[in-house]
């Protein structure tokens, strides 16, 4: 029986959440807004354009999405391809993974433009069999299990024959709702959220040394 494993990445395969931090406090520091305590875990879960219109809306801005996605993307687009880094024991992982003939996917709301320099940064790029963003399961948040479905439907796998990694509470949620199992995998990002996650999981990880070998 096809086994696949499906990947997010920024907070779980990629030590990468703090590059959004610092980009959310640059980007509302330029227009003189302090970053309130739940913009970051309310932002965490949405598609990049779904962020946008929700900035705009919050914050009165007079930015356009697409002009706020720019601007993020030039921020974030030298920290991906440069400084971002993998998880511990990610990478050895992935391989040890592919070399039992699992399926590698990653569903993830990073668009291309990010996603692939920060992948082939950290020696990861060539070991996916597929990679799904949200854009293709029709701009859809991790709130709901399209991007999940899809990725298992890409990757040729029954969801119940899928396992995901995630960090989001709210992604872990979606994944579960379809019947596939998830480890989570903990981020600074989610502290918040530790203790139902540690709950809903099947199991917990704080880095790829102990991932499981048997899907």
């Amino acid at each position: 029986m096809t086994k696949a494993a499906i990947f997010d990445l920024d907070g779980t395969l990629l030590d990468s959440m703090g590059v959004w931090d610092q980009v959310d406090i640059d980007f509302l520091a330029r227009r003189g807004i302090a970053v309130p305590d739940d913009y970051m875990t309310t932002v965490a879960p949405m598609q990049f354009r779904q962020i946008a219109e929700y900035t705009i809306a919050r914050f009165g801005l007079t930015d356009t999405p697409e002009e706020l996605m720019d601007e993020w993307d030039e921020m974030a687009r030298v920290a991906y391809a440069t400084t971002v880094e993998a998880k511990p024991g990610a990478l050895d992982y992935l391989k040890d993974l592919r070399a039992r003939g699992v399926r590698l996917g990653v569903a993830t709301s990073l668009p291309p433009r990010l996603r692939e320099p920060a992948l082939d940064h950290v020696g990861m790029l060539d070991l996916f069999d597929d990679i799904v963003s949200v854009d293709d399961a029709n701009d859809v948040g991790k709130d709901r299990p399209d991007i999940y479905l899809l990725a298992a439907s890409r990757l040729g796998v029954a969801p119940a024959d899928c396992t995901v990694f995630e960090d989001l509470l709210v992604a872990i949620r979606s994944a579960k709702s379809v019947g596939m199992r998830v480890w989570a995998m903990h981020d600074d990002s989610s502290d918040a959220d530790w203790p139902a996650i540690c709950e809903l999981a099947d199991g917990v990880l704080f880095d790829f040394h102990n991932a499981p070998r048997d899907l």
